[in-house]
C-alpha cells in the first residue's frame, strides 16, 4: 500500500493514504505527504482523538491501523485538519532543480556517472534536471496511462522522454495541448533498454510553457 499511496500523492499533488482492509474490517494503511506538510503529526492527532487503533510516522510518511466503521470519521477529520495547509502549500508549490541540460548533453556517459552515485530512493533522491526551451516534437499515449514524448533542443539535439501515469492528469493535458511548441521540462535521466540497445531516456515530472 505504500507504493500506491506514493502514486496517489504524486497524481493529486497532495497528501494521500492507501488502506487495505482484512475480513473483519481492520485496515492497515500507509500515507505519503508533500513537502511542508507534517503527516505524522496529523496521524498522532487522529490517535489522540480516538479515530484510529494505532498510528505514527514522520513529516513525509505515516502508517495507520483503523476500523472500517471509523473510516468516514477519519476522512472528515483529515480533510478538516489538512485542507487549509494543503491549499496554502499548493499555492507555494515549487520544484527544486539540480541542473540544466540540453538534449545532446544527456549522454550515456552522464547516465553512467549518475548511476554510480546511486542507488537513489527516499533518503537519496535522484538529481532533477531541467531541459529548458525544447520543442515538444511528439506526445502520444503508450501502455495503459503513460505518455511517450520526443523533445528537440534549439540546436537540433533530440531525446526520448516519458511521463509515467500522466494520462488524465494536468501534466498529460499540458503535453497533449502543447505539441509542436517550445516548453521547459523537468525530470530525471534513466536507461532505456530495447532490442539489446541501451539509450538515455528522460523521465518527465513537470513541464511549463517557455
Amino acid at each position: 500500500v505504500g507504493l500506491l499511496a506514493s502514486r496517489l500523492k504524486d497524481h493529486a499533488r497532495r497528501p494521500a493514504f492507501a488502506i487495505a482492509f482484512n475480513a473483519v474490517g481492520i485496515g492497515t494503511g500507509s500515507g505519503r505527504s508533500v513537502s511542508g506538510f507534517d503527516l505524522g503529526r496529523l496521524v498522532r492527532e487522529a490517535a489522540v482523538a480516538g479515530l484510529i487503533v494505532k498510528g505514527g510516522g514522520h513529516g513525509m510518511a505515516a502508517g495507520i491501523t483503523v476500523e472500517r466503521a471509523r473510516l468516514g470519521e477519519l476522512r472528515a477529520f483529515f480533510e478538516e485538519r489538512a485542507a487549509a495547509d494543503v491549499f496554502r502549500l499548493q499555492g507555494e508549490e515549487s520544484l527544486a532543480i539540480d541542473g540544466a541540460l540540453a538534449a545532446e548533453g544527456a549522454t550515456l556517459s552522464l547516465l553512467d556517472a549518475l548511476e554510480q552515485a546511486g542507488p537513489f530512493g527516499a533518503g537519496h533522491v535522484a538529481p532533477v534536471f531541467a531541459l529548458p526551451r525544447h520543442r515538444l516534437a511528439d506526445a502520444r499515449p503508450v501502455g495503459t496511462n503513460h505518455i511517450r514524448v520526443e523533445l528537440q533542443s534549439e540546436s537540433g539535439g533530440r531525446i526520448q522522454a516519458i511521463a509515467f501515469r500522466a494520462v488524465d492528469t494536468a501534466l498529460g493535458e499540458f503535453l497533449f495541448k502543447n505539441r509542436g511548441k517550445t516548453i521547459h521540462v523537468a525530470g530525471s535521466l534513466s536507461g532505456n533498454y530495447w532490442n539489446g540497445n541501451r539509450t538515455v531516456q528522460f523521465r518527465i515530472t513537470d513541464a511549463a510553457r517557455a
